[in-house]
């Protein structure tokens, strides 16, 4: 199974390929915005890939469109839509790092 790591928390764990990562997050519990239930509606779900591009899909209309929306640009993806397919990690904007909240 991949590994998936967050930041900044350092929270990781092996989840079940081709789960997004919003739905990582949940079930590694770590808190992820997702105000439209993961629909790629609200880009609130964001985060930026560190490392592990390629071990991600492609990003599809959907998930292009609100990006353009919210003017996110990779590395930026949308939590719900990214699908993982090898071992990734991200970084939740907005967070602090462990230690400096």
């Amino acid at each position: 199974m991949p590994k998936v790591t967050f930041h900044p928390s350092g929270r990781s764990g092996d989840v079940p390929e081709k789960k997004s990562v919003l739905e990582a997050a949940q079930f590694l519990g770590v808190p992820l915005a997702h105000e439209c239930g993961g629909f790629a509606s609200c880009s609130t779900c964001r985060v930026v890939v560190v490392e592990g591009h390629e071990n991600l899909t492609g990003i599809e209309f959907e998930e292009e469109d609100m990006m353009d929306l919210a003017a996110l640009l990779p590395p930026h993806r949308l939590a719900c839509q990214a699908k993982i397919l090898g071992d990734v990690t991200v970084q939740i904007p907005g967070e602090s790092p462990v230690g400096e909240r």
